[in-house]
């Protein structure tokens, strides 16, 4: 699978609810389908659906131990993703760096100088007592 096909598979499995709650299960261990289906209201098969969505996109892998099929997460599919948000982690970095730098120089120039007043303010409450 191509990486942007592979990113969008994953997008598209997290952007589910129920699969983001299974994969938090999950997290906490290996497990087996009938246990991953006991807190959700909906069938065994809708799970399995879930799951076949999760596989295909890297999340989880499944085994054989006999009549079981275990469950594991599989964080190495979430790599893609991490690779992804990494530009963007870069990007907001270097905002908060100018923002980090714009905020010093305003600082300095407001320890450097009193604010002035505007004059509209002081227009404005010297009107008040004038009758027109």
């Amino acid at each position: 699978m191509l990486d942007t096909d592979r990113l969008n598979a994953t997008f598209a499995a997290l952007a589910d609810p129920t699969r983001r709650a299974i994969l938090a299960r999950l997290a906490l261990g290996e497990t087996s389908v009938q246990k991953l289906a006991e807190p959700f209201a909906i069938s065994l098969p809708a799970i399995s659906r879930h799951l076949k969505v999760l596989e295909h996109a890297g999340l989880i892998s499944r085994g054989r131990d006999a009549q079981m099929r275990p469950c594991k997460i599989d964080t190495a599919g979430l790599i893609g993703v991490d690779h992804w948000l990494e530009e963007y982690r870069k990007l907001w970095g270097q905002s908060m760096d100018k923002l980090e730098s714009y905020l010093e120089v305003m600082k300095a120039q407001q320890g450097a100088a009193p604010p002035k007043k505007s004059r509209s303010v002081k227009r404005q409450g010297a009107s008040h007592g004038r009758k027109d």
